[in-house]
């Protein structure tokens, strides 16, 4: 049936009617997902409809033309340099160009990118508003230094001063995010987001309060307090939570200010609000009172103050057990007790036994105060709560007994089991041994949490995009034993093994880790009428190299990516570790149907693909660096370290394209390399298994080419010696 309409979709493409034509390409974006080999046909139209004066016909029609290269990156590139080359009059076509762009330069960072990064920063100058802010939020987004982002942030500066609401609230969101990784690009723009606090917007306002938090120097705290205590009170919870997280991250950024950060959290905490609003605040006051000594007296104050009329039990229990635990470790224990036992006798009955615990550290850690405890603690053994009375029984029990390591063992050091592990060792207890003694020891104990790096909030939450590197992870989690290779040392960049038109495409990824190179073999047919199953990579490897396990693909589908791994074991000299490594693609190949994928009756038919060679070299071994400013002195202290050095003789006619040859061998980024007549090449790293290595080169040009000694310093001699074999 779609081959029936074929016909009609590509001249309603270029129709002259720009509605007629806009629609066709929006009906062939949606058919691309289902029929993409239908709309791939398509693309010389879509070609034509790119140069249209209307701007949506010209739009949709480059998202035509990237939808179907989007799987060839060479076509893509193609693309976007033509399009660079003569930009387009529509803003919408312009603003997905420069989305091309950025994912072209992320997905290459060489000097070969430099010619999007200028278009990109053209369009900061556009006309178009639309246009400028894609082209900033573009920049601000990609792997530059601060120098790069000031064209871009002074565009978004602009925008903070507009007249229009939705250009404060794109400049000001925007330097917000901005304030995550590179908090200094934003402190030229701090006179305009404080003019933005009084924005009618509230959305707005917030941005640039949690903006001015993260980057305002101590100096200004008190003022920016002060700012922001008539602006909180106009706002919703959601964003009142917005601003006390941004306050809790400037209590660790100017600890020395925790006098007027508490004082002005207290005063929110006495505010109205529901109890996410409130238990965002009370856990700045705990993480301050946890995290800064100095604020710890003036924070429990302001807790137990809290806690005398607090409606919600569990931030109350929370608070109980924080002044348990710092309560007698302050300057005058005695003064909590009060308010701890205030709450045995007025609150319910989780909130009671928390109080009871809390009651009893005190015992436990002051012997002043013993005797009063237990007095306390008497009382609290006739109350109508089993859970009170049974903990107060409990601690008065141990606390009689006068023995400082029950004491220390079952009050304060108390060990918590991980809860998890303990339901499932007790569930297996009744089920096998219920008549044996269970032994609680045996339980491993509940690990402390990883305190997370904290960002810049600035909306609600979405859900995080996974990095390249979080990807690879998970999909190498799943190959079986893969935990015994230990911690992956580096991943290399990718290498195509075929070219970018054949009908299987295949490009290697190298996992390396100390002993092991996984081998990730990704696989693409872009043949619709195949389906290819028990897919497997065939290696030919040097003889010291050592093949463990292979994992094949069992089912590749019709432009859907699927991975063979292979798991090497390098040979046990260094010396030996650089080779070449054939390979062939070896599968059953299974007809199916075109439009629907499923495949043909029968066994199907083996087969097999050529694949081009690999390398296993130095650059994939080692993980490198510039050299510092001090790098002259490391070199001299490592003197007494093994050295290796040669001088060589390079084919290349211009010095700095035998420089860059050399380090694309070594590994070592180009920034490495200075000089002009005498080109110096300068860097650091570590091979894996954790050995050290600094190098050092000078290149001279001679009169039939270019003379460059090497010289290789690290504690291990055959690791130097390995990569002057590396340049020989």
């Amino acid at each position: 049936m779609l081959q029936a309409i074929e016909r009609y979709m590509k001249q309603a493409i270029v129709d002259k009617n720009p509605a007629v034509s806009s629609a066709a390409l929006v009906s062939a974006l949606h058919l691309s997902s289902s029929a993409p080999d239908l709309v791939r046909r398509w693309a010389n139209e879509a070609q034509e409809a790119i140069n249209s004066d209307n701007a949506m016909v010209s739009y949709h029609a480059l998202g035509i033309a990237a939808s179907s290269k989007k799987n060839d990156k060479l076509s893509t590139v193609k693309l976007v340099s033509r399009l660079c080359r003569s930009p387009m009059k529509s803003p919408y076509a312009l603003c997905l160009l420069i989305r091309l762009a950025a994912q072209i330069i992320e997905m290459d960072d060489s000097e070969a990118s430099q010619p999007y990064i200028e278009f990109i920063e053209y369009c900061l100058r556009h006309k178009s508003e639309m246009v400028i802010y894609e082209a900033a939020h573009a920049i601000v987004n990609l792997k530059t230094t601060t120098r790069d982002l000031a064209p871009a942030v002074s565009v978004l500066q602009l925008f903070c001063g507009s007249s229009k609401a939705c250009l404060r609230l794109a400049g000001a969101r925007t330097l917000a995010c901005l304030t995550a990784n590179r908090p200094a690009a934003v402190a030229a723009c701090t006179v305009d987001l404080e003019n933005l606090i009084s924005d009618p917007n509230r959305s707005v306002a917030t941005l640039a309060v949690t903006t001015l938090l993260a980057t305002g120097a101590e100096s200004s705290v008190d003022r920016l307090m002060k700012q922001i205590s008539s602006f909180v009170s106009e706002i919703s919870d959601e964003f009142k939570i917005i601003v006390v997280k941004a306050i809790r991250r400037l209590c660790t950024k100017f600890p020395r200010k925790h006098q007027s950060i508490v004082a002005f959290l207290a005063g929110m905490l006495r505010d109205e609000g529901g109890f996410e609003y409130k238990t965002a605040i009370a856990e700045a006051i705990i993480s301050l009172v946890e995290e800064n000594p100095d604020a710890k007296e003036t924070g429990l104050a302001h807790l137990c103050e809290f806690i005398e009329d607090c409606e919600h039990a569990t931030l109350a229990i929370r608070i109980l057990h924080l002044l348990g635990r710092e309560g007698p470790k302050s300057r005058q224990p005695s003064r909590y007790i009060r308010f701890v036992y205030n709450r045995v006798i007025l609150e319910s009955g989780p909130v009671r036994a928390a109080a009871v615990s809390a009651v009893a550290q005190f015992g436990a850690q002051i012997p002043e105060l013993l005797p009063n405890i237990k007095v306390l603690l008497s009382r609290c053994e006739l109350d109508d709560e089993d859970e009170v009375r049974d903990r107060a029984i409990y601690y008065n029990a141990i606390l009689d007994s006068g023995d400082q390591q029950l004491i220390n063992d079952y009050i304060i050091n108390v060990v918590k089991p991980n809860l998890v592990a303990l339901e499932r060792a007790l569930r297996d207890h009744i089920a096998a041994k219920p008549d044996q003694l269970f032994d609680i020891m045996t339980i491993p104990i509940e690990e402390s949490k990883d305190v997370k790096k904290d960002v810049v909030e600035v909306e609600a939450k979405k859900p995080m995009q996974k990095t390249v590197d979080e990807i690879y992870n998970e999909t190498l989690s799943h190959i079986p034993g893969i935990e015994r290779l230990g911690k992956i040392f580096k991943r290399s960049r990718p290498v195509d093994l075929t070219e970018a038109e054949t009908e299987y495409r295949v490009r290697l990824y190298k996992h390396i880790f100390d002993c092991h190179i996984v081998l990730q073999f990704e696989c693409i047919n872009t043949l619709n009428d195949q389906v290819l199953e028990q897919v497997h990579v065939r290696l030919e490897t040097p003889p010291e190299f050592n093949i463990l396990s292979i994992i094949p693909c069992q089912k590749l589908l019709y432009d859907k990516p699927g991975s063979v791994f292979v798991i090497v074991e390098f040979p046990c000299a260094f010396l030996d570790s650089l080779g070449t490594f054939g390979t062939t693609l070896e599968f059953t190949v299974r007809d199916c149907d075109p439009n629907t994928g499923n495949p043909d009756p029968g066994e199907g038919y083996a087969d097999t693909y050529a694949l081009e060679e690999f390398e296993i070299n130095c650059s994939d071994q080692i993980k490198t660096r510039t050299a510092t400013d001090d790098w002259e002195d490391t070199w001299e202290y490592a003197s007494n370290s093994p050295e290796a050095s040669e001088t060589f003789s390079l084919p290349h006619r211009n010095v700095n394209e035998a420089a860059k040859a050399v380090c694309s061998h070594l590994g070592l980024p180009k920034a490495a390399i200075s000089g002009d007549s005498l080109v110096e090449i300068k860097g650091c790293g570590i091979f894996r298994g954790g050995a050290p290595v600094l190098i050092k080169a000078k290149l001279v040009t001679i009169s039939d080419g270019i003379t460059m000694k090497l010289a290789i310093r690290s504690p291990r001699e055959d690791i130097a010696q390995l990569l002057l074999s590396a340049i020989g």
